[in-house]
């Protein structure tokens, strides 16, 4: 009977699972495009335009180069397989179900510039068709109490994190004698740690998907390599920037300012590397288990996400971002707190360096909870007075809501498809 919905409508499952697929990676690039590239627009730093650009490349890659550890977990760390085993195809109804839930709701989100968890939205999604459709035995409860508790420890990470690389900022440049002369000083190291931290999740986690494989040292070695590269040509845009006497006048630390802006050219191509490397798993995990499911019968806790997969997680992704992004991004980059390059500039680091190590982890963190914390800890630096507190109420409000609500459509949606198809 089960084998024999799987045999029948096997064709029908793949183009549900590509076309809710996208929509659900779509919906990831515009909303989640805004905690990615939205300190560095808010600061001022770079446009929209070049945000969408350097996101459009660096997306992608994280998507591609390292967007398999996460896809295991959302693919098979929240069901119990075993539990269907079998029932195969109503785990079909439920990835079916739980991506065009996420995809609904990221949609709704996005229109009305809701900066909501999509890690929240599959997750939720994949719970409340687990429960509604087969039981509470289905969920891992385990897996998902150490997804929940990332939820709450990144935004503390990434505060703290940035909260320390503002005070460094402040204490090495803005307090001394000459802050213009030792911005510039200081820029290399700072650009540094971006291509370090970069570098080095991507050659020890994400390259394995390509079976390539190295040892401690080599991993260590690449990742310098990167850093020291990013930090020549960091040194090489900072020292085009000079002093603006004009601008000073009006705001005495202009020119110190403008020394990051370059700056932010590289964290905000980490960030998107970042976001891309954990987020795309929200949307390709949930594909890669029909793919799986309609080829074998079965879901292997283990089967590895094919690249092509990847690939076209990825295209949607920056699809996404390219044309609904643009209400997110001005959430983070302006309604928070006031940013500055400088700013800006610690915020991303933070953020992307949080996400990096979780995604070589495995874990599915949110990217929105994680930049809305390191926005906050930029602005901690100058007092609680320097946050909206009315925006972040609002922000975490639709936090709340994202879980309930993924978990609600995706159970009727199971339904629906069970009915459609049978079983």
């Amino acid at each position: 009977m089960e084998s024999q919905i799987i045999a029948e409508y096997g064709t029908w499952f793949l183009v549900l699972a590509f076309v809710f697929g996208l929509y659900m990676t779509w919906g990831i690039g515009a909303n989640d495009v805004g905690n990615a590239m939205g300190t560095s627009v808010g600061s001022g730093a770079i446009t929209v335009k070049q945000a969408v650009i350097i996101a459009g490349i660096f997306e992608f890659a994280g998507a591609f180069l390292a967007g398999g550890t996460v896809a295991g977990t959302i693919k098979s760390g929240i069901i119990d397989p075993a539990v269907l085993a079998s029932t195969p195809h109503l785990l079909i109804y439920g990835m079916l179900a739980s991506l065009l839930a996420s995809g609904i709701w990221l949609m709704v989100a996005s229109g009305r510039g809701w900066p909501v968890s999509t890690t929240h939205t599959i997750v939720g999604a994949l719970v409340g068709f687990g429960v509604a459709g087969i039981g509470m035995h289905a969920v891992k409860w385990g897996g998902l109490g150490e997804i929940v508790a990332s939820w709450f420890i990144s935004p503390v990470t990434g505060g703290i994190i940035a909260l320390v690389l503002m005070l460094s900022v402040r204490k090495l440049v803005f307090e001394t004698d000459d802050p213009f002369g030792n911005a510039k000083k200081w820029a290399p190291f700072y650009v540094f740690l971006v291509g370090y931290i970069v570098a080095l999740v991507t050659i020890s986690k994400g390259l394995k998907n390509f079976n390539l494989h190295f040892s401690t040292l080599e991993e260590q070695i690449g990742s310098i390599a990167a850093g020291i590269v990013c930090a020549i040509l960091g040194t090489i845009l900072v020292n085009k920037v000079k002093v603006d006497n004009k601008a000073d006048k009006s705001f005495h630390y202009a020119s110190v300012e403008k020394v990051f802006t370059p700056m932010m050219v590289f964290t905000a191509a980490a960030m998107s590397f970042a976001h891309g490397s954990n987020d795309v798993a929200n949307g390709i995990g949930p594909i890669a288990a029909v793919l799986s499911l309609v080829d074998t019968g079965t879901l292997a806790s283990k089967a590895p996400v094919p690249w092509w997969v990847l690939l076209v997680g990825g295209i949607a992704i920056v699809v996404g971002l390219a044309t609904y992004g643009y209400k997110v991004m001005e959430t983070i980059g302006s309604k928070i707190t006031e940013l500055t390059p400088s700013r800006g500039y610690c915020a991303t680091l933070a953020s992307s360096a949080t996400v990096i190590v979780a995604s070589g982890l495995g874990m599915p963190v949110s990217t929105t909870h994680i930049a809305v914390g390191a926005v906050m800890g930029v602005g901690l630096a100058r007092g609680i007075g320097a946050l909206d507190l009315r925006v972040l109420g609002n922000i975490v409000l639709s936090w709340f809501i994202t879980l309930p609500v993924g978990a609600a459509l995706a159970a009727i949606f199971f339904y629906i498809l069970k009915a459609i198809f049978g079983g």
